[in-house]
């Protein structure tokens, strides 16, 4: 497994840090896209802590390799930014269990898609439940996503099997199975063509057709086993 670039600000260590947990399942995703767009997104990221080739669905963050280091290394005061809130879990305990247990610390977990921020610190019971139950719905969300991808992919293997191996499959798509979950993600939650664009690192075209016609999208990754 490759080490990831794990650093400090040096100016800021003494104090509160922002820390970046990026996961990777798959050889199109990168650790590099993912603090990039927390960069762009203007966070400004003291430590960078990642996991690579891990399964987000199969593997709890708490036994992860790195994920377990967060646990650890959090501390009261400090943000942890992830690229979205399926990097901690992509099932509906993994991913409130995690926050929660965060919050509870005094971390304060934010996210670069949609700018949301977790913060345990409010004692009102008015806010309290408004932020829980926004936890429970975007965790809900990212297990709902995640079980249709599968069925997405299974599908597209099974209509890839059920054709011609030689058949022309068009060109290849330029973004990643990881670029087109996060522009979907992004896309339902009304954010611009621009901001998508910056976050992702596709160009508009690419977005708009997405947007248009993302069965399609979909079954151009499904063609090429993305």
């Amino acid at each position: 497994m490759r080490m990831c670039g794990c650093y400090f600000n040096g100016h800021r260590a003494a104090l509160v840090r922002t820390i970046l947990y990026a996961r990777a399942s798959t050889l199109d995703q990168t650790i590099a896209d993912q603090e990039a767009q927390a960069r762009a997104a203007g966070f400004a990221i003291d430590q960078v802590v990642c996991d690579e080739g891990v399964s987000g669905v199969r593997v709890r963050l708490s036994e992860r390799a790195q994920g377990r280091r967060l646990f650890d290394m959090l501390r009261s005061g400090d943000t942890l930014v992830v690229r979205w809130v399926d990097r901690l879990g992509r099932n509906y305990a993994d991913a409130t269990d995690a926050i929660r247990e965060f919050m509870r610390r005094g971390v304060i977990v934010r996210t670069v898609i949609n700018g949301l921020t977790f913060d345990g610190a409010t004692t009102d019971p008015m806010q309290q439940a408004v932020r829980d139950a926004l936890i429970a719905f975007m965790a809900a969300t990212v297990q709902a996503q995640a079980e249709a991808t599968k069925d997405a992919q299974r599908a597209g293997i099974e209509h890839a099997k059920a054709n011609d191996a030689n058949k022309y499959r068009g060109r290849k798509p330029s973004y990643s199975r990881e670029q087109f979950n996060a522009v979907r993600d992004m896309l339902a939650q009304g954010t611009s063509i621009g901001i998508i664009a910056v976050a992702s690192g596709l160009t508009r075209q690419t977005i708009y057709r997405i947007r248009n016609d993302a069965g399609v999208a979909e079954r151009a990754l499904a063609e090429w086993g993305m």
